[in-house]
C-alpha cells in the first residue's frame, strides 16, 4: 500500500523536493486540516461549556489511542501540555531544588533538557552525572552502572538519541537497575512514539514517558503528553488549574489538592486545536489498519533503499563508513553520518537543499529521516554526486 494520499497538500506545495527532515518536522496528513476547523465548530457550538465538552470526549479518546500505543492499561495516566518541557518542570519541581540532588542523564538529551539541566547545575547543591552514550554497544551497561553507583534523585534519558538515531532497546533493564522506589525516572520517548514500537506494560507504575505529535506522530506542534506512573502521589509546585479537575486527594486542611490520575500534572488553559490533530491522525490510521509496526517496517525499507542507491554514488563524504549507527535494530527512522566538521556539514547541507533534497544537521551529524509519504521509487540521489560539502 502507498501513503502519499494521505498528505497530498503538504505535497503538493512541497512538490519537487525529496523531504527527508520527517524527524524534525513531519507533514501532516490532509485530516489535520479538517480537524482544526472542527475545533473551531466546536468551539462555537459549545463557548463557555467547551472545557467540559473537551474532557469529557477529546481528552478519554485521545488517552485511549496513547495507551493502546504504549500498550499501557491506564489511559487515564496520559496528561497533555503543548510542549514536553512544561511536563519535565513540572515532574522536576515534585523536586526539592534547594536540597542536594543527584541527576544521572547522557550527554546526548535534547536542547530543551540539557539547557534546563546545566542551569539548574550551575546551582552548587546539584550533581549531575552525564553519562556518555558513545561507543553505543556498551551504553546501557555503562548507564545502569552510573545509576547504580550514584542512586540518584532523577534518572533522564532517551528511548531514541537525537543527534545519532541509536535506539535504546533494554529500557526495562536500565530501569530496573533504579533500585530506589524515590528515584524519578523519566525517558523522553519523541523520537521513539509513532516510529518504533514501545511496550511500557511492565512499566506503567514506574516511569514517566515524554513524548508529543510534532515528530512522528504527524498532529504538528502544541500536543505533548506524559505517562505519568500509576499511583503517583507527587505534588508538582509548578502547577494549575486543570491539575484539579476530576477526583481528587482526601483533602487536608489548608492543602492544595490534585487529582487522583495523571492530570494532577496537568498545567491550565492552552489551546486544544493541536489535539484535535491529533485524534484525526489516529482514527485515520485506525481506520485504514496502519500500526507502528506497519510503519517501523515502511521506514526500515525505505532506509535499505537509500543507502543501496548511496552505495553506488560512492559519495566521499556519505557512506556507510560514516554511518552512526549501521545496525537497524538499533536504529530510529532517520540515518545520521558524521562528517568532518560542523562546516563541511553546513556546507553539505546547503547544497543538497538547492538540489531540492531536504534535511538538516547537527553540528558535524548530517540527518536523513524517512517517512510514509517517502516511497522506494522516488529516492532519488542523483544530485549527490554534484554536493561535495
Amino acid at each position: 500500500m502507498t501513503y502519499q494520499s494521505f498528505y497530498s497538500r503538504f505535497l503538493k506545495t512541497n512538490e519537487g523536493k525529496q523531504h527527508y527532515a520527517c524527524h524534525s518536522h513531519y507533514y501532516w496528513p490532509d485530516v489535520t486540516r479538517d480537524a482544526v476547523l472542527a475545533y473551531w465548530d466546536d468551539s462555537a457550538t459549545y463557548a463557555d461549556e467547551k472545557w467540559g465538552f473537551f474532557f469529557q470526549t477529546l481528552v478519554p479518546e485521545l488517552q485511549s489511542h496513547i495507551a493502546r500505543t504504549l500498550n499501557t492499561s491506564h489511559p487515564e495516566q496520559i496528561v497533555f501540555a503543548s510542549n514536553t518541557h512544561e511536563l519535565l518542570y513540572r515532574i522536576l519541581s515534585c523536586l526539592d531544588l534547594s536540597a542536594p540532588l543527584k541527576v544521572v542523564t547522557t550527554d546526548a538529551e535534547f536542547h530543551s533538557f540539557h539547557r534546563q539541566i546545566h542551569r539548574l547545575n550551575e546551582q552548587a547543591n546539584i550533581e549531575l552525572i552525564s553519562v556518555p552514550t558513545e561507543p553505543f554497544d556498551t551504553f546501557s551497561a555503562r548507564f545502569e552502572q552510573a545509576i547504580a553507583d550514584n542512586d540518584p534523585h532523577l534518572v533522564f534519558f532517551s528511548q531514541v538519541f537525537f543527534n545519532s538515531g541509536f535506539y535504546v532497546k533494554d529500557i526495562e533493564r536500565i530501569v530496573a537497575s533504579a533500585t530506589n522506589p524515590e528515584t524519578l525516572v523519566v525517558v523522553d520517548g519523541y523520537h521513539s512514539f509513532m516510529a518504533k514500537p514501545v511496550d511500557l506494560s511492565s512499566l506503567e507504575s514506574r516511569i514517566f514517558y515524554l513524548a508529543g505529535g510534532y515528530k512522528y506522530a504527524q498532529g504538528g506542534e502544541g500536543v505533548c503528553f506524559a505517562h505519568v506512573p500509576k499511583g503517583c502521589t507527587l505534588r508538582p509546585t509548578y502547577t494549575g488549574w486543570f491539575a484539579e479537575l476530576g477526583a481528587l486527594d482526601k483533602p487536608r486542611a489548608g492543602e492544595i489538592q490534585y487529582s487522583q490520575d495523571g492530570m494532577r500534572f496537568a498545567g491550565a488553559t492552552m489551546d486544544f486545536t493541536a489535539l484535535y490533530r491529533l485524534r484525526a491522525v489516529f482514527n485515520l490510521f485506525s481506520k485504514n489498519g496502519l500500526t507502528v509496526d506497519t510503519i517501523d517496517a515502511h521506514v526500515q525499507a525505505l532506509q535499505q533503499t537509500f543507502l543501496q542507491k548511496l552505495d553506488a554514488i560512492e559519495h566521499p563524504l556519505l557512506h556507510r563508513k560514516a554511518l552512526m549507527i549501521d545496525n537497524e535494530a538499533t536504529r530510529g527512522h532517520f540515518l545520521t553520518f558524521k562528517l568532518p566538521n560542523a562546516e563541511v556539514t553546513a556546507s553539505l547541507a546547503g547544497q543538497l537543499r538547492e538540489q531540492g533534497i531536504l534535511t538538516d544537521f547537527r553540528g558535524d551529524r548530517l540527518r536523513f529521516g524517512f517517512a510514509l509519504y517517502h516511497s522506494n521509487e522516488e529516492i532519488n540521489l542523483s544530485a549527490l554526486t554534484d554536493c561535495f560539502g
